[in-house]
C-alpha cells in the first residue's frame, strides 16, 4: 500500500484544508525510533503559524491502557487528573491543575479520547494556533492504539539510515535506557540498535500502511537533509496544510553554539552530512546492523554495503545469540513485536 513516503509518488488525495479546520486535536502525531530526526520534524512543524507540536507527552496511550482513572466504559474521573498531573512531562504543555479539572465538565460525562482532545485544544489555544500535534519518538510502537482511540490523529513516521542512527545512538547519554531496554546491551550496543531500529520501523510500518495515505506518512531523513524545502512540502500536503517558508527557519533567533553540545541542543538549522557510518563504523559494526536490518533496510530505500550474499557465519551466529535474548525480554514484558520479526 502506498504511504505518502516523500521518496516516491503518492497516490493519496491531500486533505482539503476545510476538513483540516475540522477535525480534532490531537491533529498528528510524530513518531520513528529514537535518534531518527523526530525532534527534528517536531521543529519544523512547530514553526509553522497553524500548528503547535508538544515535545514528548507519552501519556497519552499509557493512561488509556493503566485504566485509572477512568471508569469502566471509559468515561474521565477525578483521579485521572491527579494522576496526570504527576506525569512529569505534562508541564510540558503548559497546563495547570484547574485547566485539567476546568475541561472536565460536572454535568456530563466524558471520555477519555474527548479529554485528551480538549487538553491538546487547549495547548493549541495556547499557542495562538488552531492545531496541535505530539511527538512522541516511542508512539511509533502504538500506533495501532492511538488510531482506535482518536482515529482521525495523522502518522508522521520518520525514518533514518539504521547504521547512522547506531552512530547517534552510541554517543547518546540514553542510548543504553532506550536501545538498551531489552537487556542486551552491555553485551553489544550495536547488535541492539539495529535490532531496536527494527523493532520500531517495523511496527511502525506494519501499523501505518494499512491506514493509508490520508493518514500514515513516511519521510526519509535523508531525503529531509538534502531537499528540506520539497520534503516539508510534501509533508505540509499531507496535512492538509499550506507550506510556510518560516518552518526550515526554526533555528533562528534559537540557535546557541558551544563545543561538545549535540546538534539538538545548539539548535542547529537543517545541517547534511552529521554523521557519516561509510567513515565512523567498523566494518564489523557496519556486517552485524546489515545482518540484523538488511530485508527491512532494503524496503525502506536503503543498500546494504557488505554484499547480498550470506553474512559469515561468526557475525551470523552472534547477531542471533544477541536476537534471542532481545526477543525473549520482549515477550516477557509483554511488549509487540513485527510480524516479520
Amino acid at each position: 500500500m502506498d504511504t505518502g513516503c516523500d521518496g516516491g509518488p503518492s497516490t493519496a488525495r491531500p486533505p482539503q484544508a476545510s476538513k483540516t479546520m475540522s477535525q480534532r486535536n490531537p491533529y498528528l502525531f510524530v513518531v520513528g525510533a529514537a535518534r531518527s530526526g523526530t525532534t527534528l520534524v517536531q521543529r519544523l512543524l512547530d514553526a509553522h503559524p497553524m500548528v503547535a507540536v508538544v515535545n514528548e507527552t507519552y501519556w497519552v496511550p499509557r493512561k488509556f491502557r493503566e485504566r485509572t482513572g477512568l471508569t469502566r466504559d471509559g468515561h474521565v474521573t477525578r483521579a485521572l487528573i491527579d494522576k496526570l498531573m504527576a506525569s512529569p512531562k505534562l508541564d510540558r504543555m503548559g497546563l495547570s491543575v484547574d485547566d485539567l479539572i476546568r475541561l472536565m465538565p460536572s454535568d456530563v460525562a466524558i471520555t477519555y479520547d474527548r479529554y485528551v482532545s480538549s487538553l491538546f485544544d487547549l495547548y493549541a489555544t495556547k499557542r495562538g494556533k488552531p492545531l496541535a500535534g505530539d511527538k512522541s519518538p516511542g508512539y511509533v510502537r502504538r500506533m495501532a492504539q492511538l488510531h482506535e482511540l482518536l482515529p482521525s490523529a495523522r502518522f508522521v513516521h520518520i525514518i533514518r539510515d539504521p547504521r547512522d542512527v547506531c552512530l547517534s545512538m552510541l554517543e547518546w547519554s540514553s542510548g543504553g535506557n532506550t536501545a538498551g531496554q531489552f537487556g542486551t546491551w552491555a553485551e553489544d550496543p550495536v547488535t541492539s540498535t539495529a535490532l531496536y531500529w527494527r523493532l520500531s520501523v517495523g511496527l511502525g510500518r506494519q501499523s501505518g500502511a494499512p491506514l493509508g495515505g490520508d493518514i500514515y506518512h513516511e519521510v526519509r531523513y535523508e531525503n529531509l537533509v538534502a531537499s528540506p524545502e520539497s520534503t516539508v512540502t510534501r509533508l505540509c500536503t499531507f496535512l492538509g496544510i499550506p507550506y510556510d517558508p518560516g518552518m526550515t527557519r526554526y533555528h533562528e533567533g534559537k540557535t546557541r553554539l558551544k563545543p561538545g553540545r549535540s546538534s539538538k541542543a545548539q539548535w542547529l538549522p537543517i545541517t547534511p552530512g552529521l554523521r557519516n557510518w561509510a567513515n565512523q563504523l567498523p566494518v564489523e559494526a557496519i556486517e552485524r546492523i546489515e545482518t540484523v536490518t538488511g530485508d527491512l533496510m532494503a524496503d525502506v530505500g536503503y543498500r546494504c554495503c557488505t554484499g547480498e550474499g550470506a553474512p559469515r557465519p561468526i557475525v551470523s551466529e552472534h547477531v542471533e545469540r544477541i536476537k534471542a535474548t532481545f526477543t525473549a525480554v520482549a515477550r516477557r514484558s509483554d511488549r509487540p513485536l513485527p510480524q516479520t520479526w
